[in-house]
């Protein structure tokens, strides 16, 4: 089987993929001083745990965006699972797709694999929206050229920023507002959720709306990954909109009587459609 790791900002995802299937999922707080020793000592009971021998792991691919966590990864991969890894985007996992930018030595292994991930199950153009330590919208046409996209905060980030340099106010839980239809908060702490909460979705709605006019033809909508380690909860959104779970629900906002969690969120027009959830690009269209 093949060990896929995903090493982010935040947290470094390890995935035992059979066949295209993934058979177990664990995740940890990115460290880039964690030695291999310390990742095997982890990963080895975790597979353990599962029923999997570590002999199960015949091959190992790395795609990070710490460049400080990548020695490690590879020894533990070498060391352990007798494997040299492969390296998302160098040498024979070099990227098949076209990057289209000013800087393509610059884009992100995130950005890349996401971009091929999107275009290898849909046709035609897309934005694709992913939710991690920073929120990145990225543009890829009816080729799979990657085209370029933006770069935000992400809302973990976000908060984390506004409570560490504002002294008087209180940490607060993501989630929706008690009153949905009022932007106009009573107390401190309303009114820091109403900011973060509503000034989150107006920012998805309005850079996603700005990129498709400037596309200037139709665009899917994709959001393929969570919001850093937590969900948002949405429950007051445009009517065109369609939303996806990972258990396989889909809802009109008109059908959202009380407010629910979600793994992504994206706006969509009358042709789009929203793909949410870490379990693999899904599609739903709007009829």
């Amino acid at each position: 089987m093949l060990l896929a790791i995903d090493a982010g900002n935040t947290n470094i995802v390890f995935a035992l993929v059979d066949g295209g299937t993934i058979k177990a999922r664990w995740r940890i707080a990115t460290d880039p001083r964690r030695t291999a020793d310390q990742y095997a000592v982890w990963l080895h009971q975790l597979l353990e745990l599962e029923g999997y021998p570590k002999d199960a792991v015949e091959a190992v691919i790395i795609g990070t965006v710490v460049p400080r966590a990548l020695h490690n990864l590879e020894v533990l991969a070498t060391k352990y699972f007798h494997s040299d890894p492969l390296i998302a985007g160098q040498g024979k996992a070099a990227w098949p797709i076209a990057l289209d930018v000013d800087e393509p030595e610059n884009v992100g292994a995130d950005r890349a694999l996401n971009v091929i991930a999107a275009h290898s199950k849909y046709p035609g153009d897309l934005i694709v929206i992913d939710f991690g330590t920073a929120t990145t919208f990225d543009v890829v046409d009816a080729s799979g050229a990657y085209k370029g996209g933006i770069i935000a905060p992400g809302i973990n980030l976000s908060l984390d920023a506004l409570v560490s340099a504002a002294a008087k106010l209180p940490r607060i839980a993501i989630e929706a507002p008690k009153d949905n239809l009022s932007v106009v908060g009573r107390t401190t702490q309303s009114q820091m959720l109403i900011g973060i909460y509503w000034g989150y979705v107006a920012m998805l709605e309005g850079l996603t709306e700005r990129m498709k006019r400037e596309l200037g033809k139709p665009a899917t909508v994709a959001s393929v990954a969570m919001i850093g380690d937590r969900t948002i909860a949405l429950a007051t959104l445009s009517g065109d909109l369609l939303i996806s779970t990972d258990a396989g629900q889909s809802f009109h906002r008109a059908q959202i009587k009380a407010p629910m969690k979600y793994a992504g969120i994206a706006r969509a027009g009358a042709n789009d459609v929203v793909v949410v959830g870490l379990q693999g690009i899904r599609i739903e269209t709007i009829k």
